[in-house]
């Protein structure tokens, strides 16, 4: 084994039917068992796998796997309870990007998806090492293997050579590929969560007789819940609790429950969880809170060792509220109301509000988990489950933290495509600081980060647990508005205006109505009735005058959503009218979204019933109403947008960008900020366009530099450079407008003079030419990944802070949103009389820097600053690039947390 291979960390991963394994390196030490894996093999297995049944290969097969380590060659095992199940090798025999393949799996373990797994982080092993293709040797009748190969998602070839079958497998990492990953890992992990939330029998260990405490709290939602399966305590010093019988441990239980909940002290919980694994169950819930490091590290040791998939500690527990199942694993102050919301927090606090509001608002839970400080489980798991359980219709979450960003981004675009995912954006301690500075790192905030993902992911992010009930109450309620344009309708015209500015404030629109809508709408209004938009019916307004209003207004071309707003008055009391039922009291749903605004009302939002056994949300304040139109507007629209795709970019030289970064970090082994020439080397690998430039060290240099490159009029500019000088402008480091030999020289010499022991030398290039001054970035994010920046350049950057962010790889549909999300889009587009910048080559700049980005982990942030963008293409005048030593690591990769 090489000693890279040696050191990298096992992990644990997901096998079809849900069951834990661990992948790693073959170490010296495996020689025994890799040698029995063999030689328990049945004799037509071993002539599969060696196309003879000779028991002599089993020792070759070992002695190869543990052999001392030689270049090209690596060697994965799977290993469950200790026991090695499976292998899978490559080895390059000297060549630079081909490798031959092969894999075994223990009888008996077959068709589980272990072959599958070893070649997946097989592959991700390969690609780091630069290893573009497979090839597999088969015989035509090992269906088993030659299927693996082909339900990969790799492009898959073969050539059959009598009874043999060449297998060529091109290693490409596309969305084919990724998507078959995540149809696996999806399948694997709906299977392994079973256990979790839908146990066939439930213990809970620390359900005492002291009345208050935490496990005898959840051991009595369990039993008042109705849970519909086998009940358990475990308490060695009663028989029984609250009716349910206790056991001394859970060793002595007559039935191995799927789940077991623990809340004992922290320092118990380790040997609990042990005792759990060796007992056989499958999941585990730990609501204790306090774990120190060693105990933490203890119970997930446990877990992964025995394969228990684990929601905590430190949570709230779980609910399923199936009827078949009826489970309610918490200590909350109420049963969770059947419904139709998936809910995921990290907080309990927050859960138990959101059960609440759910619950107050007729929505319901379908399940709920508390993750707690999320140690296995988490909310990429919880929407995996929420989109194949056929009872979540919405998926609500509350995370503070992301384990895996780009693997929960490709989820939730997936997700999210079926069911609402709405979130609230919580951790936003960086909205306070300021966004504006002049270099990539600084500027990327971490709320700007999540704002990229939830954006990307089509996920609903709201501010406040009021808002996403708010949202939440529209999305159950009422079908999707078409687009933004919004009408309404109101007995009290000042109320009228409070609405007509909430929406406007939320970005919806009120358009006018056309002549004939208007002759429409005075045809069934009272007299009086001011017919614009708002729609003043007056107080006057009757039932069923309110009702034909809102038909016309729901049937109205232009019109998207109504939202009607009402205020109590004497004459609807005097005339026995109720307004609010005009909107509730229909044979049918309205043919457009419509919401109520009732300022007298107690609660911010209700659902009001309507006769079709739907419902109609009815909000306190316009602002209210107003967001939640506006989240359901934006939700339409990304809804009607084709997936993104990454582009295909041709001059990219993947390999060359390789080589320079390694080089340079041979000769700073600490990483740090690249010399311009190293910088430019870089850029062109990806086709990156810079302005002409050249380098000086001395005066004469600067001198015939400038000679060369004269620019617009035959000025120059001079920019001082020495390593880890970010702020030039700051730092007076540039000379504009330079013209003659003179001038050249006098400025070289002010910076030699300023800047002595300093600077390394001059950067000369033409002064551009007129156009707009843009700011494009990127920085890698240790938990998100790369984050590309885009916005208004040069001095602006720093004082306006107008940038926009998507997360890397962009595609198509990102480049057009990173361009038209900042407040400088129109000048681009051609606002005031500007002419339109060179869009094409805007984008293409900006898919390639996210192509970097994606390729080079080592690059940990990338500042081009100006980017100067005109009708006749875009150039980078000034480019910065930091480098540090990291490791590729593969977030699509299947792996527990």
């Amino acid at each position: 084994m090489t000693d890279d291979l040696l050191h990298r960390p096992s992990v644990h991963a997901l096998l079809a039917d849900g069951t834990t394994v661990c992948i790693r390196p073959v170490l010296p030490g495996d020689h025994a068992q890799l040698q029995g894996l063999y030689e328990e093999m049945s004799p037509e297995n071993l002539r599969l796998r060696f196309f003879a049944a000779s028991r002599r290969s089993a020792a070759m097969a070992a002695d190869r796997a543990c052999a001392p380590a030689h270049p090209g060659y690596r060697a994965l095992l799977a290993e469950a309870n200790g026991q090695v199940i499976g292998l899978a090798e490559y080895d390059t025999g000297g060549e630079k990007d081909d490798a031959e393949i092969s894999i075994a799996v223990a009888d008996g373990l077959h068709h589980r998806g272990v072959g599958t797994l070893l070649v997946e982080h097989l592959v991700s092993a390969a690609r780091a090492e630069g290893v573009t293709t497979f090839t597999a040797d088969a015989l035509s009748e090992n269906r088993q293997v030659l299927q693996l190969f082909a339900d990969l998602g790799l492009h898959t070839s073969r050539r059959f050579e009598g009874p043999e079958v060449r297998c060529v497998i091109r290693l490409d990492e596309d969305d084919t590929y990724l998507s078959a990953v995540e149809a696996r890992g999806r399948a694997a992990d709906v299977a392994s969560l079973q256990p979790l939330l839908h146990p066939g029998a439930v213990a809970v260990v620390g359900a005492g007789r002291t009345p208050g405490s935490v496990g005898r709290a959840v051991l009595h939602h369990l039993r008042t819940g109705g849970f519909t399966h086998r009940l358990f305590a475990v308490n060695p010093a009663v028989t029984s609790v609250l009716g349910v019988p206790s056991y001394p441990s859970v060793s002595a239980l007559p039935k191995t429950p799927d789940l077991v909940v623990l809340a004992v002290p922290a320092a118990a919980v380790p040997a609990v969880a042990e005792e759990c694994g060796r007992a056989g169950v499958r999941a585990l819930v730990v609501v204790t809170a306090g774990l120190d490091p060693s105990q933490a590290q203890a119970l997930l040791t446990a877990c992964r060792t025995y394969g228990m998939r684990l929601v905590g500690p430190n949570c709230l527990g779980i609910s399923n509220t199936d009827p078949e199942l009826r489970l309610d694993a918490t200590f909350a102050a109420d049963h969770p109301r059947p419904g139709t919301a998936g809910v995921a927090v990290q907080s309990g606090g927050v859960g138990i509000a959101l059960l609440d509001g759910l619950s107050r608002l007729g929505i319901g839970v379908s399940s709920f988990v508390s993750l707690g400080d999320k140690y296995d489980v988490s909310g990429n798991d919880m929407l995996q489950w929420w989109e194949s359980d056929r009872r979540t219709e919405l998926a609500l979450l509350h995370l503070e933290s992301f384990g895996n960003p780009r693997a929960f981004s490709r989820t939730a675009r997936r997700v999210t495509r079926r069911i609402p995912v709405l979130t609230v954006d919580a951790g936003r301690t960086d909205a306070g600081r300021k966004a504006a500075a002049s270099h990539t790192a600084a500027a990327a905030t971490r709320t700007m980060t999540r704002q990229a993902l939830f954006t990307q992911a089509g996920i609903t992010a709201t501010r406040s647990i009021g808002e996403l009930l708010e949202t939440a109450a529209l999305f159950h309620s009422q079908p999707l508005p078409d687009g933004s344009r919004v009408a309404i309708v109101t007995n009290a015209g000042g109320a009228g205006v409070l609405a007509a500015d909430a929406c406007a404030e939320a970005g919806l629109a009120l358009p006018p109505f056309t002549p004939a809508m208007v002759d429409e709408l005075l045809g069934v209004l009272p007299d009086g009735a001011a017919i614009g938009n708002p729609v003043d019916a007056t107080a006057a307004v009757s039932e069923e005058q309110l009702m034909e209003c809102v038909d016309r207004l729901t049937r109205c071309p232009g019109i998207d959503a109504v939202v009607a707003v009402l205020v109590p008055t004497a004459v609807a009391a005097a005339t026995g009218d109720d307004l609010v039922r005009a909107l509730t009291a229909v044979p049918g749903r309205w043919a457009r979204p419509v919401i109520a605004v009732r300022l007298e009302q107690d609660l911010p939002v209700r659902l009001l019933p309507t006769t079709d056994g739907g419902a109609i949300p009815s909000y306190a304040e316009p602002q209210a109403a107003a967001r939640a139109l506006a989240r359901a507007a934006d939700r339409a629209a990304w809804l009607a947008r084709p997936a993104g795709t990454v582009p295909d970019l041709g001059g990219i030289e993947t390999e060359r960008a390789g080589t320079v970064v390694q080089d340079h970090l041979a000769a700073h082994p600490d990483g740090g900020w690249l010399d311009p020439r190293t910088c430019a080397d870089l850029l062109a690998c990806y086709g990156i366009p810079q302005i002409p430039w050249a380098w000086a060290e001395t005066e004469d240099e600067a001198v015939l530099a400038a000679d060369r490159l004269r620019g617009f009029d035959g000025r120059v500019v001079m920019k001082a450079h020495w390593p880890g000088l970010l702020h030039k402008t700051q730092q007076h480091a540039v000379h504009l407008d330079l013209r003659g030999g003179s001038q050249v020289r006098a400025a070289f010499r002010d910076l030699e003079t300023r800047f002595a022991g300093l600077m390394s030398g001059v950067v000369v290039q033409p002064l551009a030419a007129r156009g707009t001054d843009l700011f494009a970035g990127v920085v890698q994010d240790e938990v998100f990944g790369p984050l590309v920046l885009f916005g208004l350049g040069g001095t602006a950057t720093e004082v306006l802070a107008d940038h926009a962010a998507r997360l890397a790889p962009l595609t198509d549909r990102d480049v057009h949103d990173l361009i038209t999300s900042p407040r400088c889009a129109p000048l681009l587009l051609g606002a005031n009389g500007h002419h339109p910048v060179d869009l094409d080559d805007l984008e293409q700049l900006l898919l390639r820097l996210s192509r970097m980005a994606a390729d080079l982990p080592q690059l940990a942030e990338a500042d081009f600053n100006p980017v100067l963008a005109a009708p006749g293409g875009v150039t980078v005048l000034d480019a910065r690039v930091r480098l540090l030593p990291r490791r590729p690591q593969d977030p699509y990769l299947r792996r527990l947390r």
